[in-house]
């Protein structure tokens, strides 16, 4: 549990499209809340991710997601988070998340300019070879090694 802190600028556009950008033409501001609270929602959906109880809160003035429910693993729990977080316009998330069967958490990094996944290897596990752990630990987020952009927040799970 806690606060997650993410780049505004980088990540999934979920809330100038779709159904986010239909629900808020002409709406107030909780209006548009609730609709990009619905969007991260969905977009967590579409990532096959699922807790018992799940629920979304987004402050657009403070670009602040606020997630709770119960996720089966930390796995699940953590890329829940980054789901929130990797979308464009949010600043921080609350993490109020918990886990049924807890394990170890993953340490967060966050991609800069000229990053690989395994130059990021070689920093956490000293194998430049062995950034196949951290590709799948952000499984369906990321869909190739070799597609990671500045501002994206990783799970890097412990060295086993």
């Amino acid at each position: 549990m806690g606060l997650l802190s993410f780049i505004r600028d980088a990540g999934e556009k979920l809330f100038g499209r779709g159904e986010a950008q239909a629900a808020t033409a002409g709406t107030d501001q909780a209006a548009r809340n609730d609709a990009a609270a619905k969007a991260i929602e969905n977009y967590i959906a579409a990532m096959k991710l699922e807790a018992d109880g799940l629920a979304v809160s987004f402050d657009g003035a403070n670009a602040t997601v606020t997630v709770s429910g119960t996720a089966k693993d930390q796995e699940t729990r953590e890329k829940i988070v980054l789901c929130c977080g990797n979308v464009a316009g949010v600043d921080k998330v609350i993490d109020n998340m918990s886990v049924s069967n807890p394990t170890p958490e993953a340490q967060y990094y966050t991609v800069v300019k000229g990053d690989t996944l395994s130059k990021i290897a070689k920093q956490y596990y000293g194998n430049a070879n062995a950034y196949m752990p951290i590709f799948e630990a952000n499984k369906p987020m990321l869909t190739h090694p070799d597609k990671i952009y500045p501002g994206q927040v990783l799970r890097i799970p412990p060295k086993t």
